[in-house]
């Protein structure tokens, strides 16, 4: 038998006990994710695509444009200058599939620059056929009580600005057969009263997902999005839950563990490619079991 069971596909062993500073690195994670840097195979389905993707030095983001750069796209990554380390070896590893790597540090929080961020991928790239937006802040909360409105602020910044400033600007380049993809959570389904606000934030980008569709479709342009369930990543370790909640992350789904970024690899390529052609407005979930409702 070819397949893999599920459950045991990756380690569904306790994680270690650690902390990191916001943002968190992919290199001091333990153990690191696996993000596609070997495991995912490409099959050139995205054969000289242009590629925008934010976050895209660790995690979800790095899977992406990992997988991207192995159907034979070249990939633009966004990322904050704390995380350089992360994004150099992301670029190593499109660089060396053969394809066009382009690094883009800066603080998505800040409108200018993703105006910025667009016209420099597009003008570096050659041209733009897709924006991935994977980029996010997660911070826990014991209480309500806990969220400031500079915290609550920095989250929707971060995670909901963003989606219409860098599609505002992508619509200059964007032409019919393009796609956008953005990335929601299980949590804009079934919020965490620790993530108030990141829930929110989630939420409304499934809202955005669905307005958009229906604007953009009248241009030939498709909007989907991916919403992820527990995934391996620095965002956990550095604020995004309680350290009593890391050895165990992920092991309440019914797949009993975390999942890693390699395997929403194929989601992202899917939406991004002439295979979801007749797709858009729709929330791919990807969460180990938990149902979107």
């Amino acid at each position: 038998m070819a397949s893999q069971d599920p459950r045991t596909k990756f380690s569904n062993a306790d994680f270690p006990q650690q902390e990191q500073q916001a943002p968190g690195l992919q290199q001091q994670l333990d153990p690191k994710p696996d993000c596609g840097e070997t495991s995912y195979k490409g099959y050139g389905r995205l054969k000289d695509y242009k590629m925008l993707v934010t976050g895209g030095d660790s995690a979800i983001g790095r899977a992406a444009a990992i997988a991207y750069a192995k159907e034979g796209a070249d990939v633009a990554i966004n990322y904050l200058p704390d995380e350089e380390e992360d994004a150099k070896e992301v670029k190593e590893i499109i660089e060396n599939e053969g394809r066009h790597a382009v690094l883009i540090s800066g603080d998505l929080r800040n409108e200018q620059f993703n105006y910025d961020l667009v016209e420099e991928a597009y003008h570096k790239l050659g041209g733009l056929d897709n924006v991935t937006l994977v980029a996010g802040h997660q911070q826990y909360k014991n209480s309500i009580k806990d969220f400031d409105t500079a915290s609550f602020s920095e989250t929707f910044e971060t995670n909901v600005y963003p989606i219409f400033w860098t599609v505002q600007k992508a619509l200059d380049y964007l032409q019919a057969g393009a796609t956008i993809t953005l990335t929601s959570s299980v949590q804009g389904y079934n919020p965490s009263p620790i993530l108030h606000d990141y829930a929110a934030t989630k939420a409304a980008i499934i809202s955005l997902t669905k307005s958009l569709s229906e604007e953009l479709g009248a241009k030939g342009i498709r909007v989907n999005c991916v919403a992820p369930g527990p995934f391996w990543s620095p965002l956990q370790i550095s604020g995004g839950q309680p350290q009593s909640k890391i050895p165990t992350f992920g092991q309440k789904e019914v797949l009993g563990r975390a999942g890693q970024p390699v395997e929403l690899s194929g989601v992202y390529v899917h939406l991004a490619s002439e295979e979801s052609s007749y797709t858009t407005g729709q929330v791919y979930g990807v969460t180990g079991g938990t149902q979107l409702d």
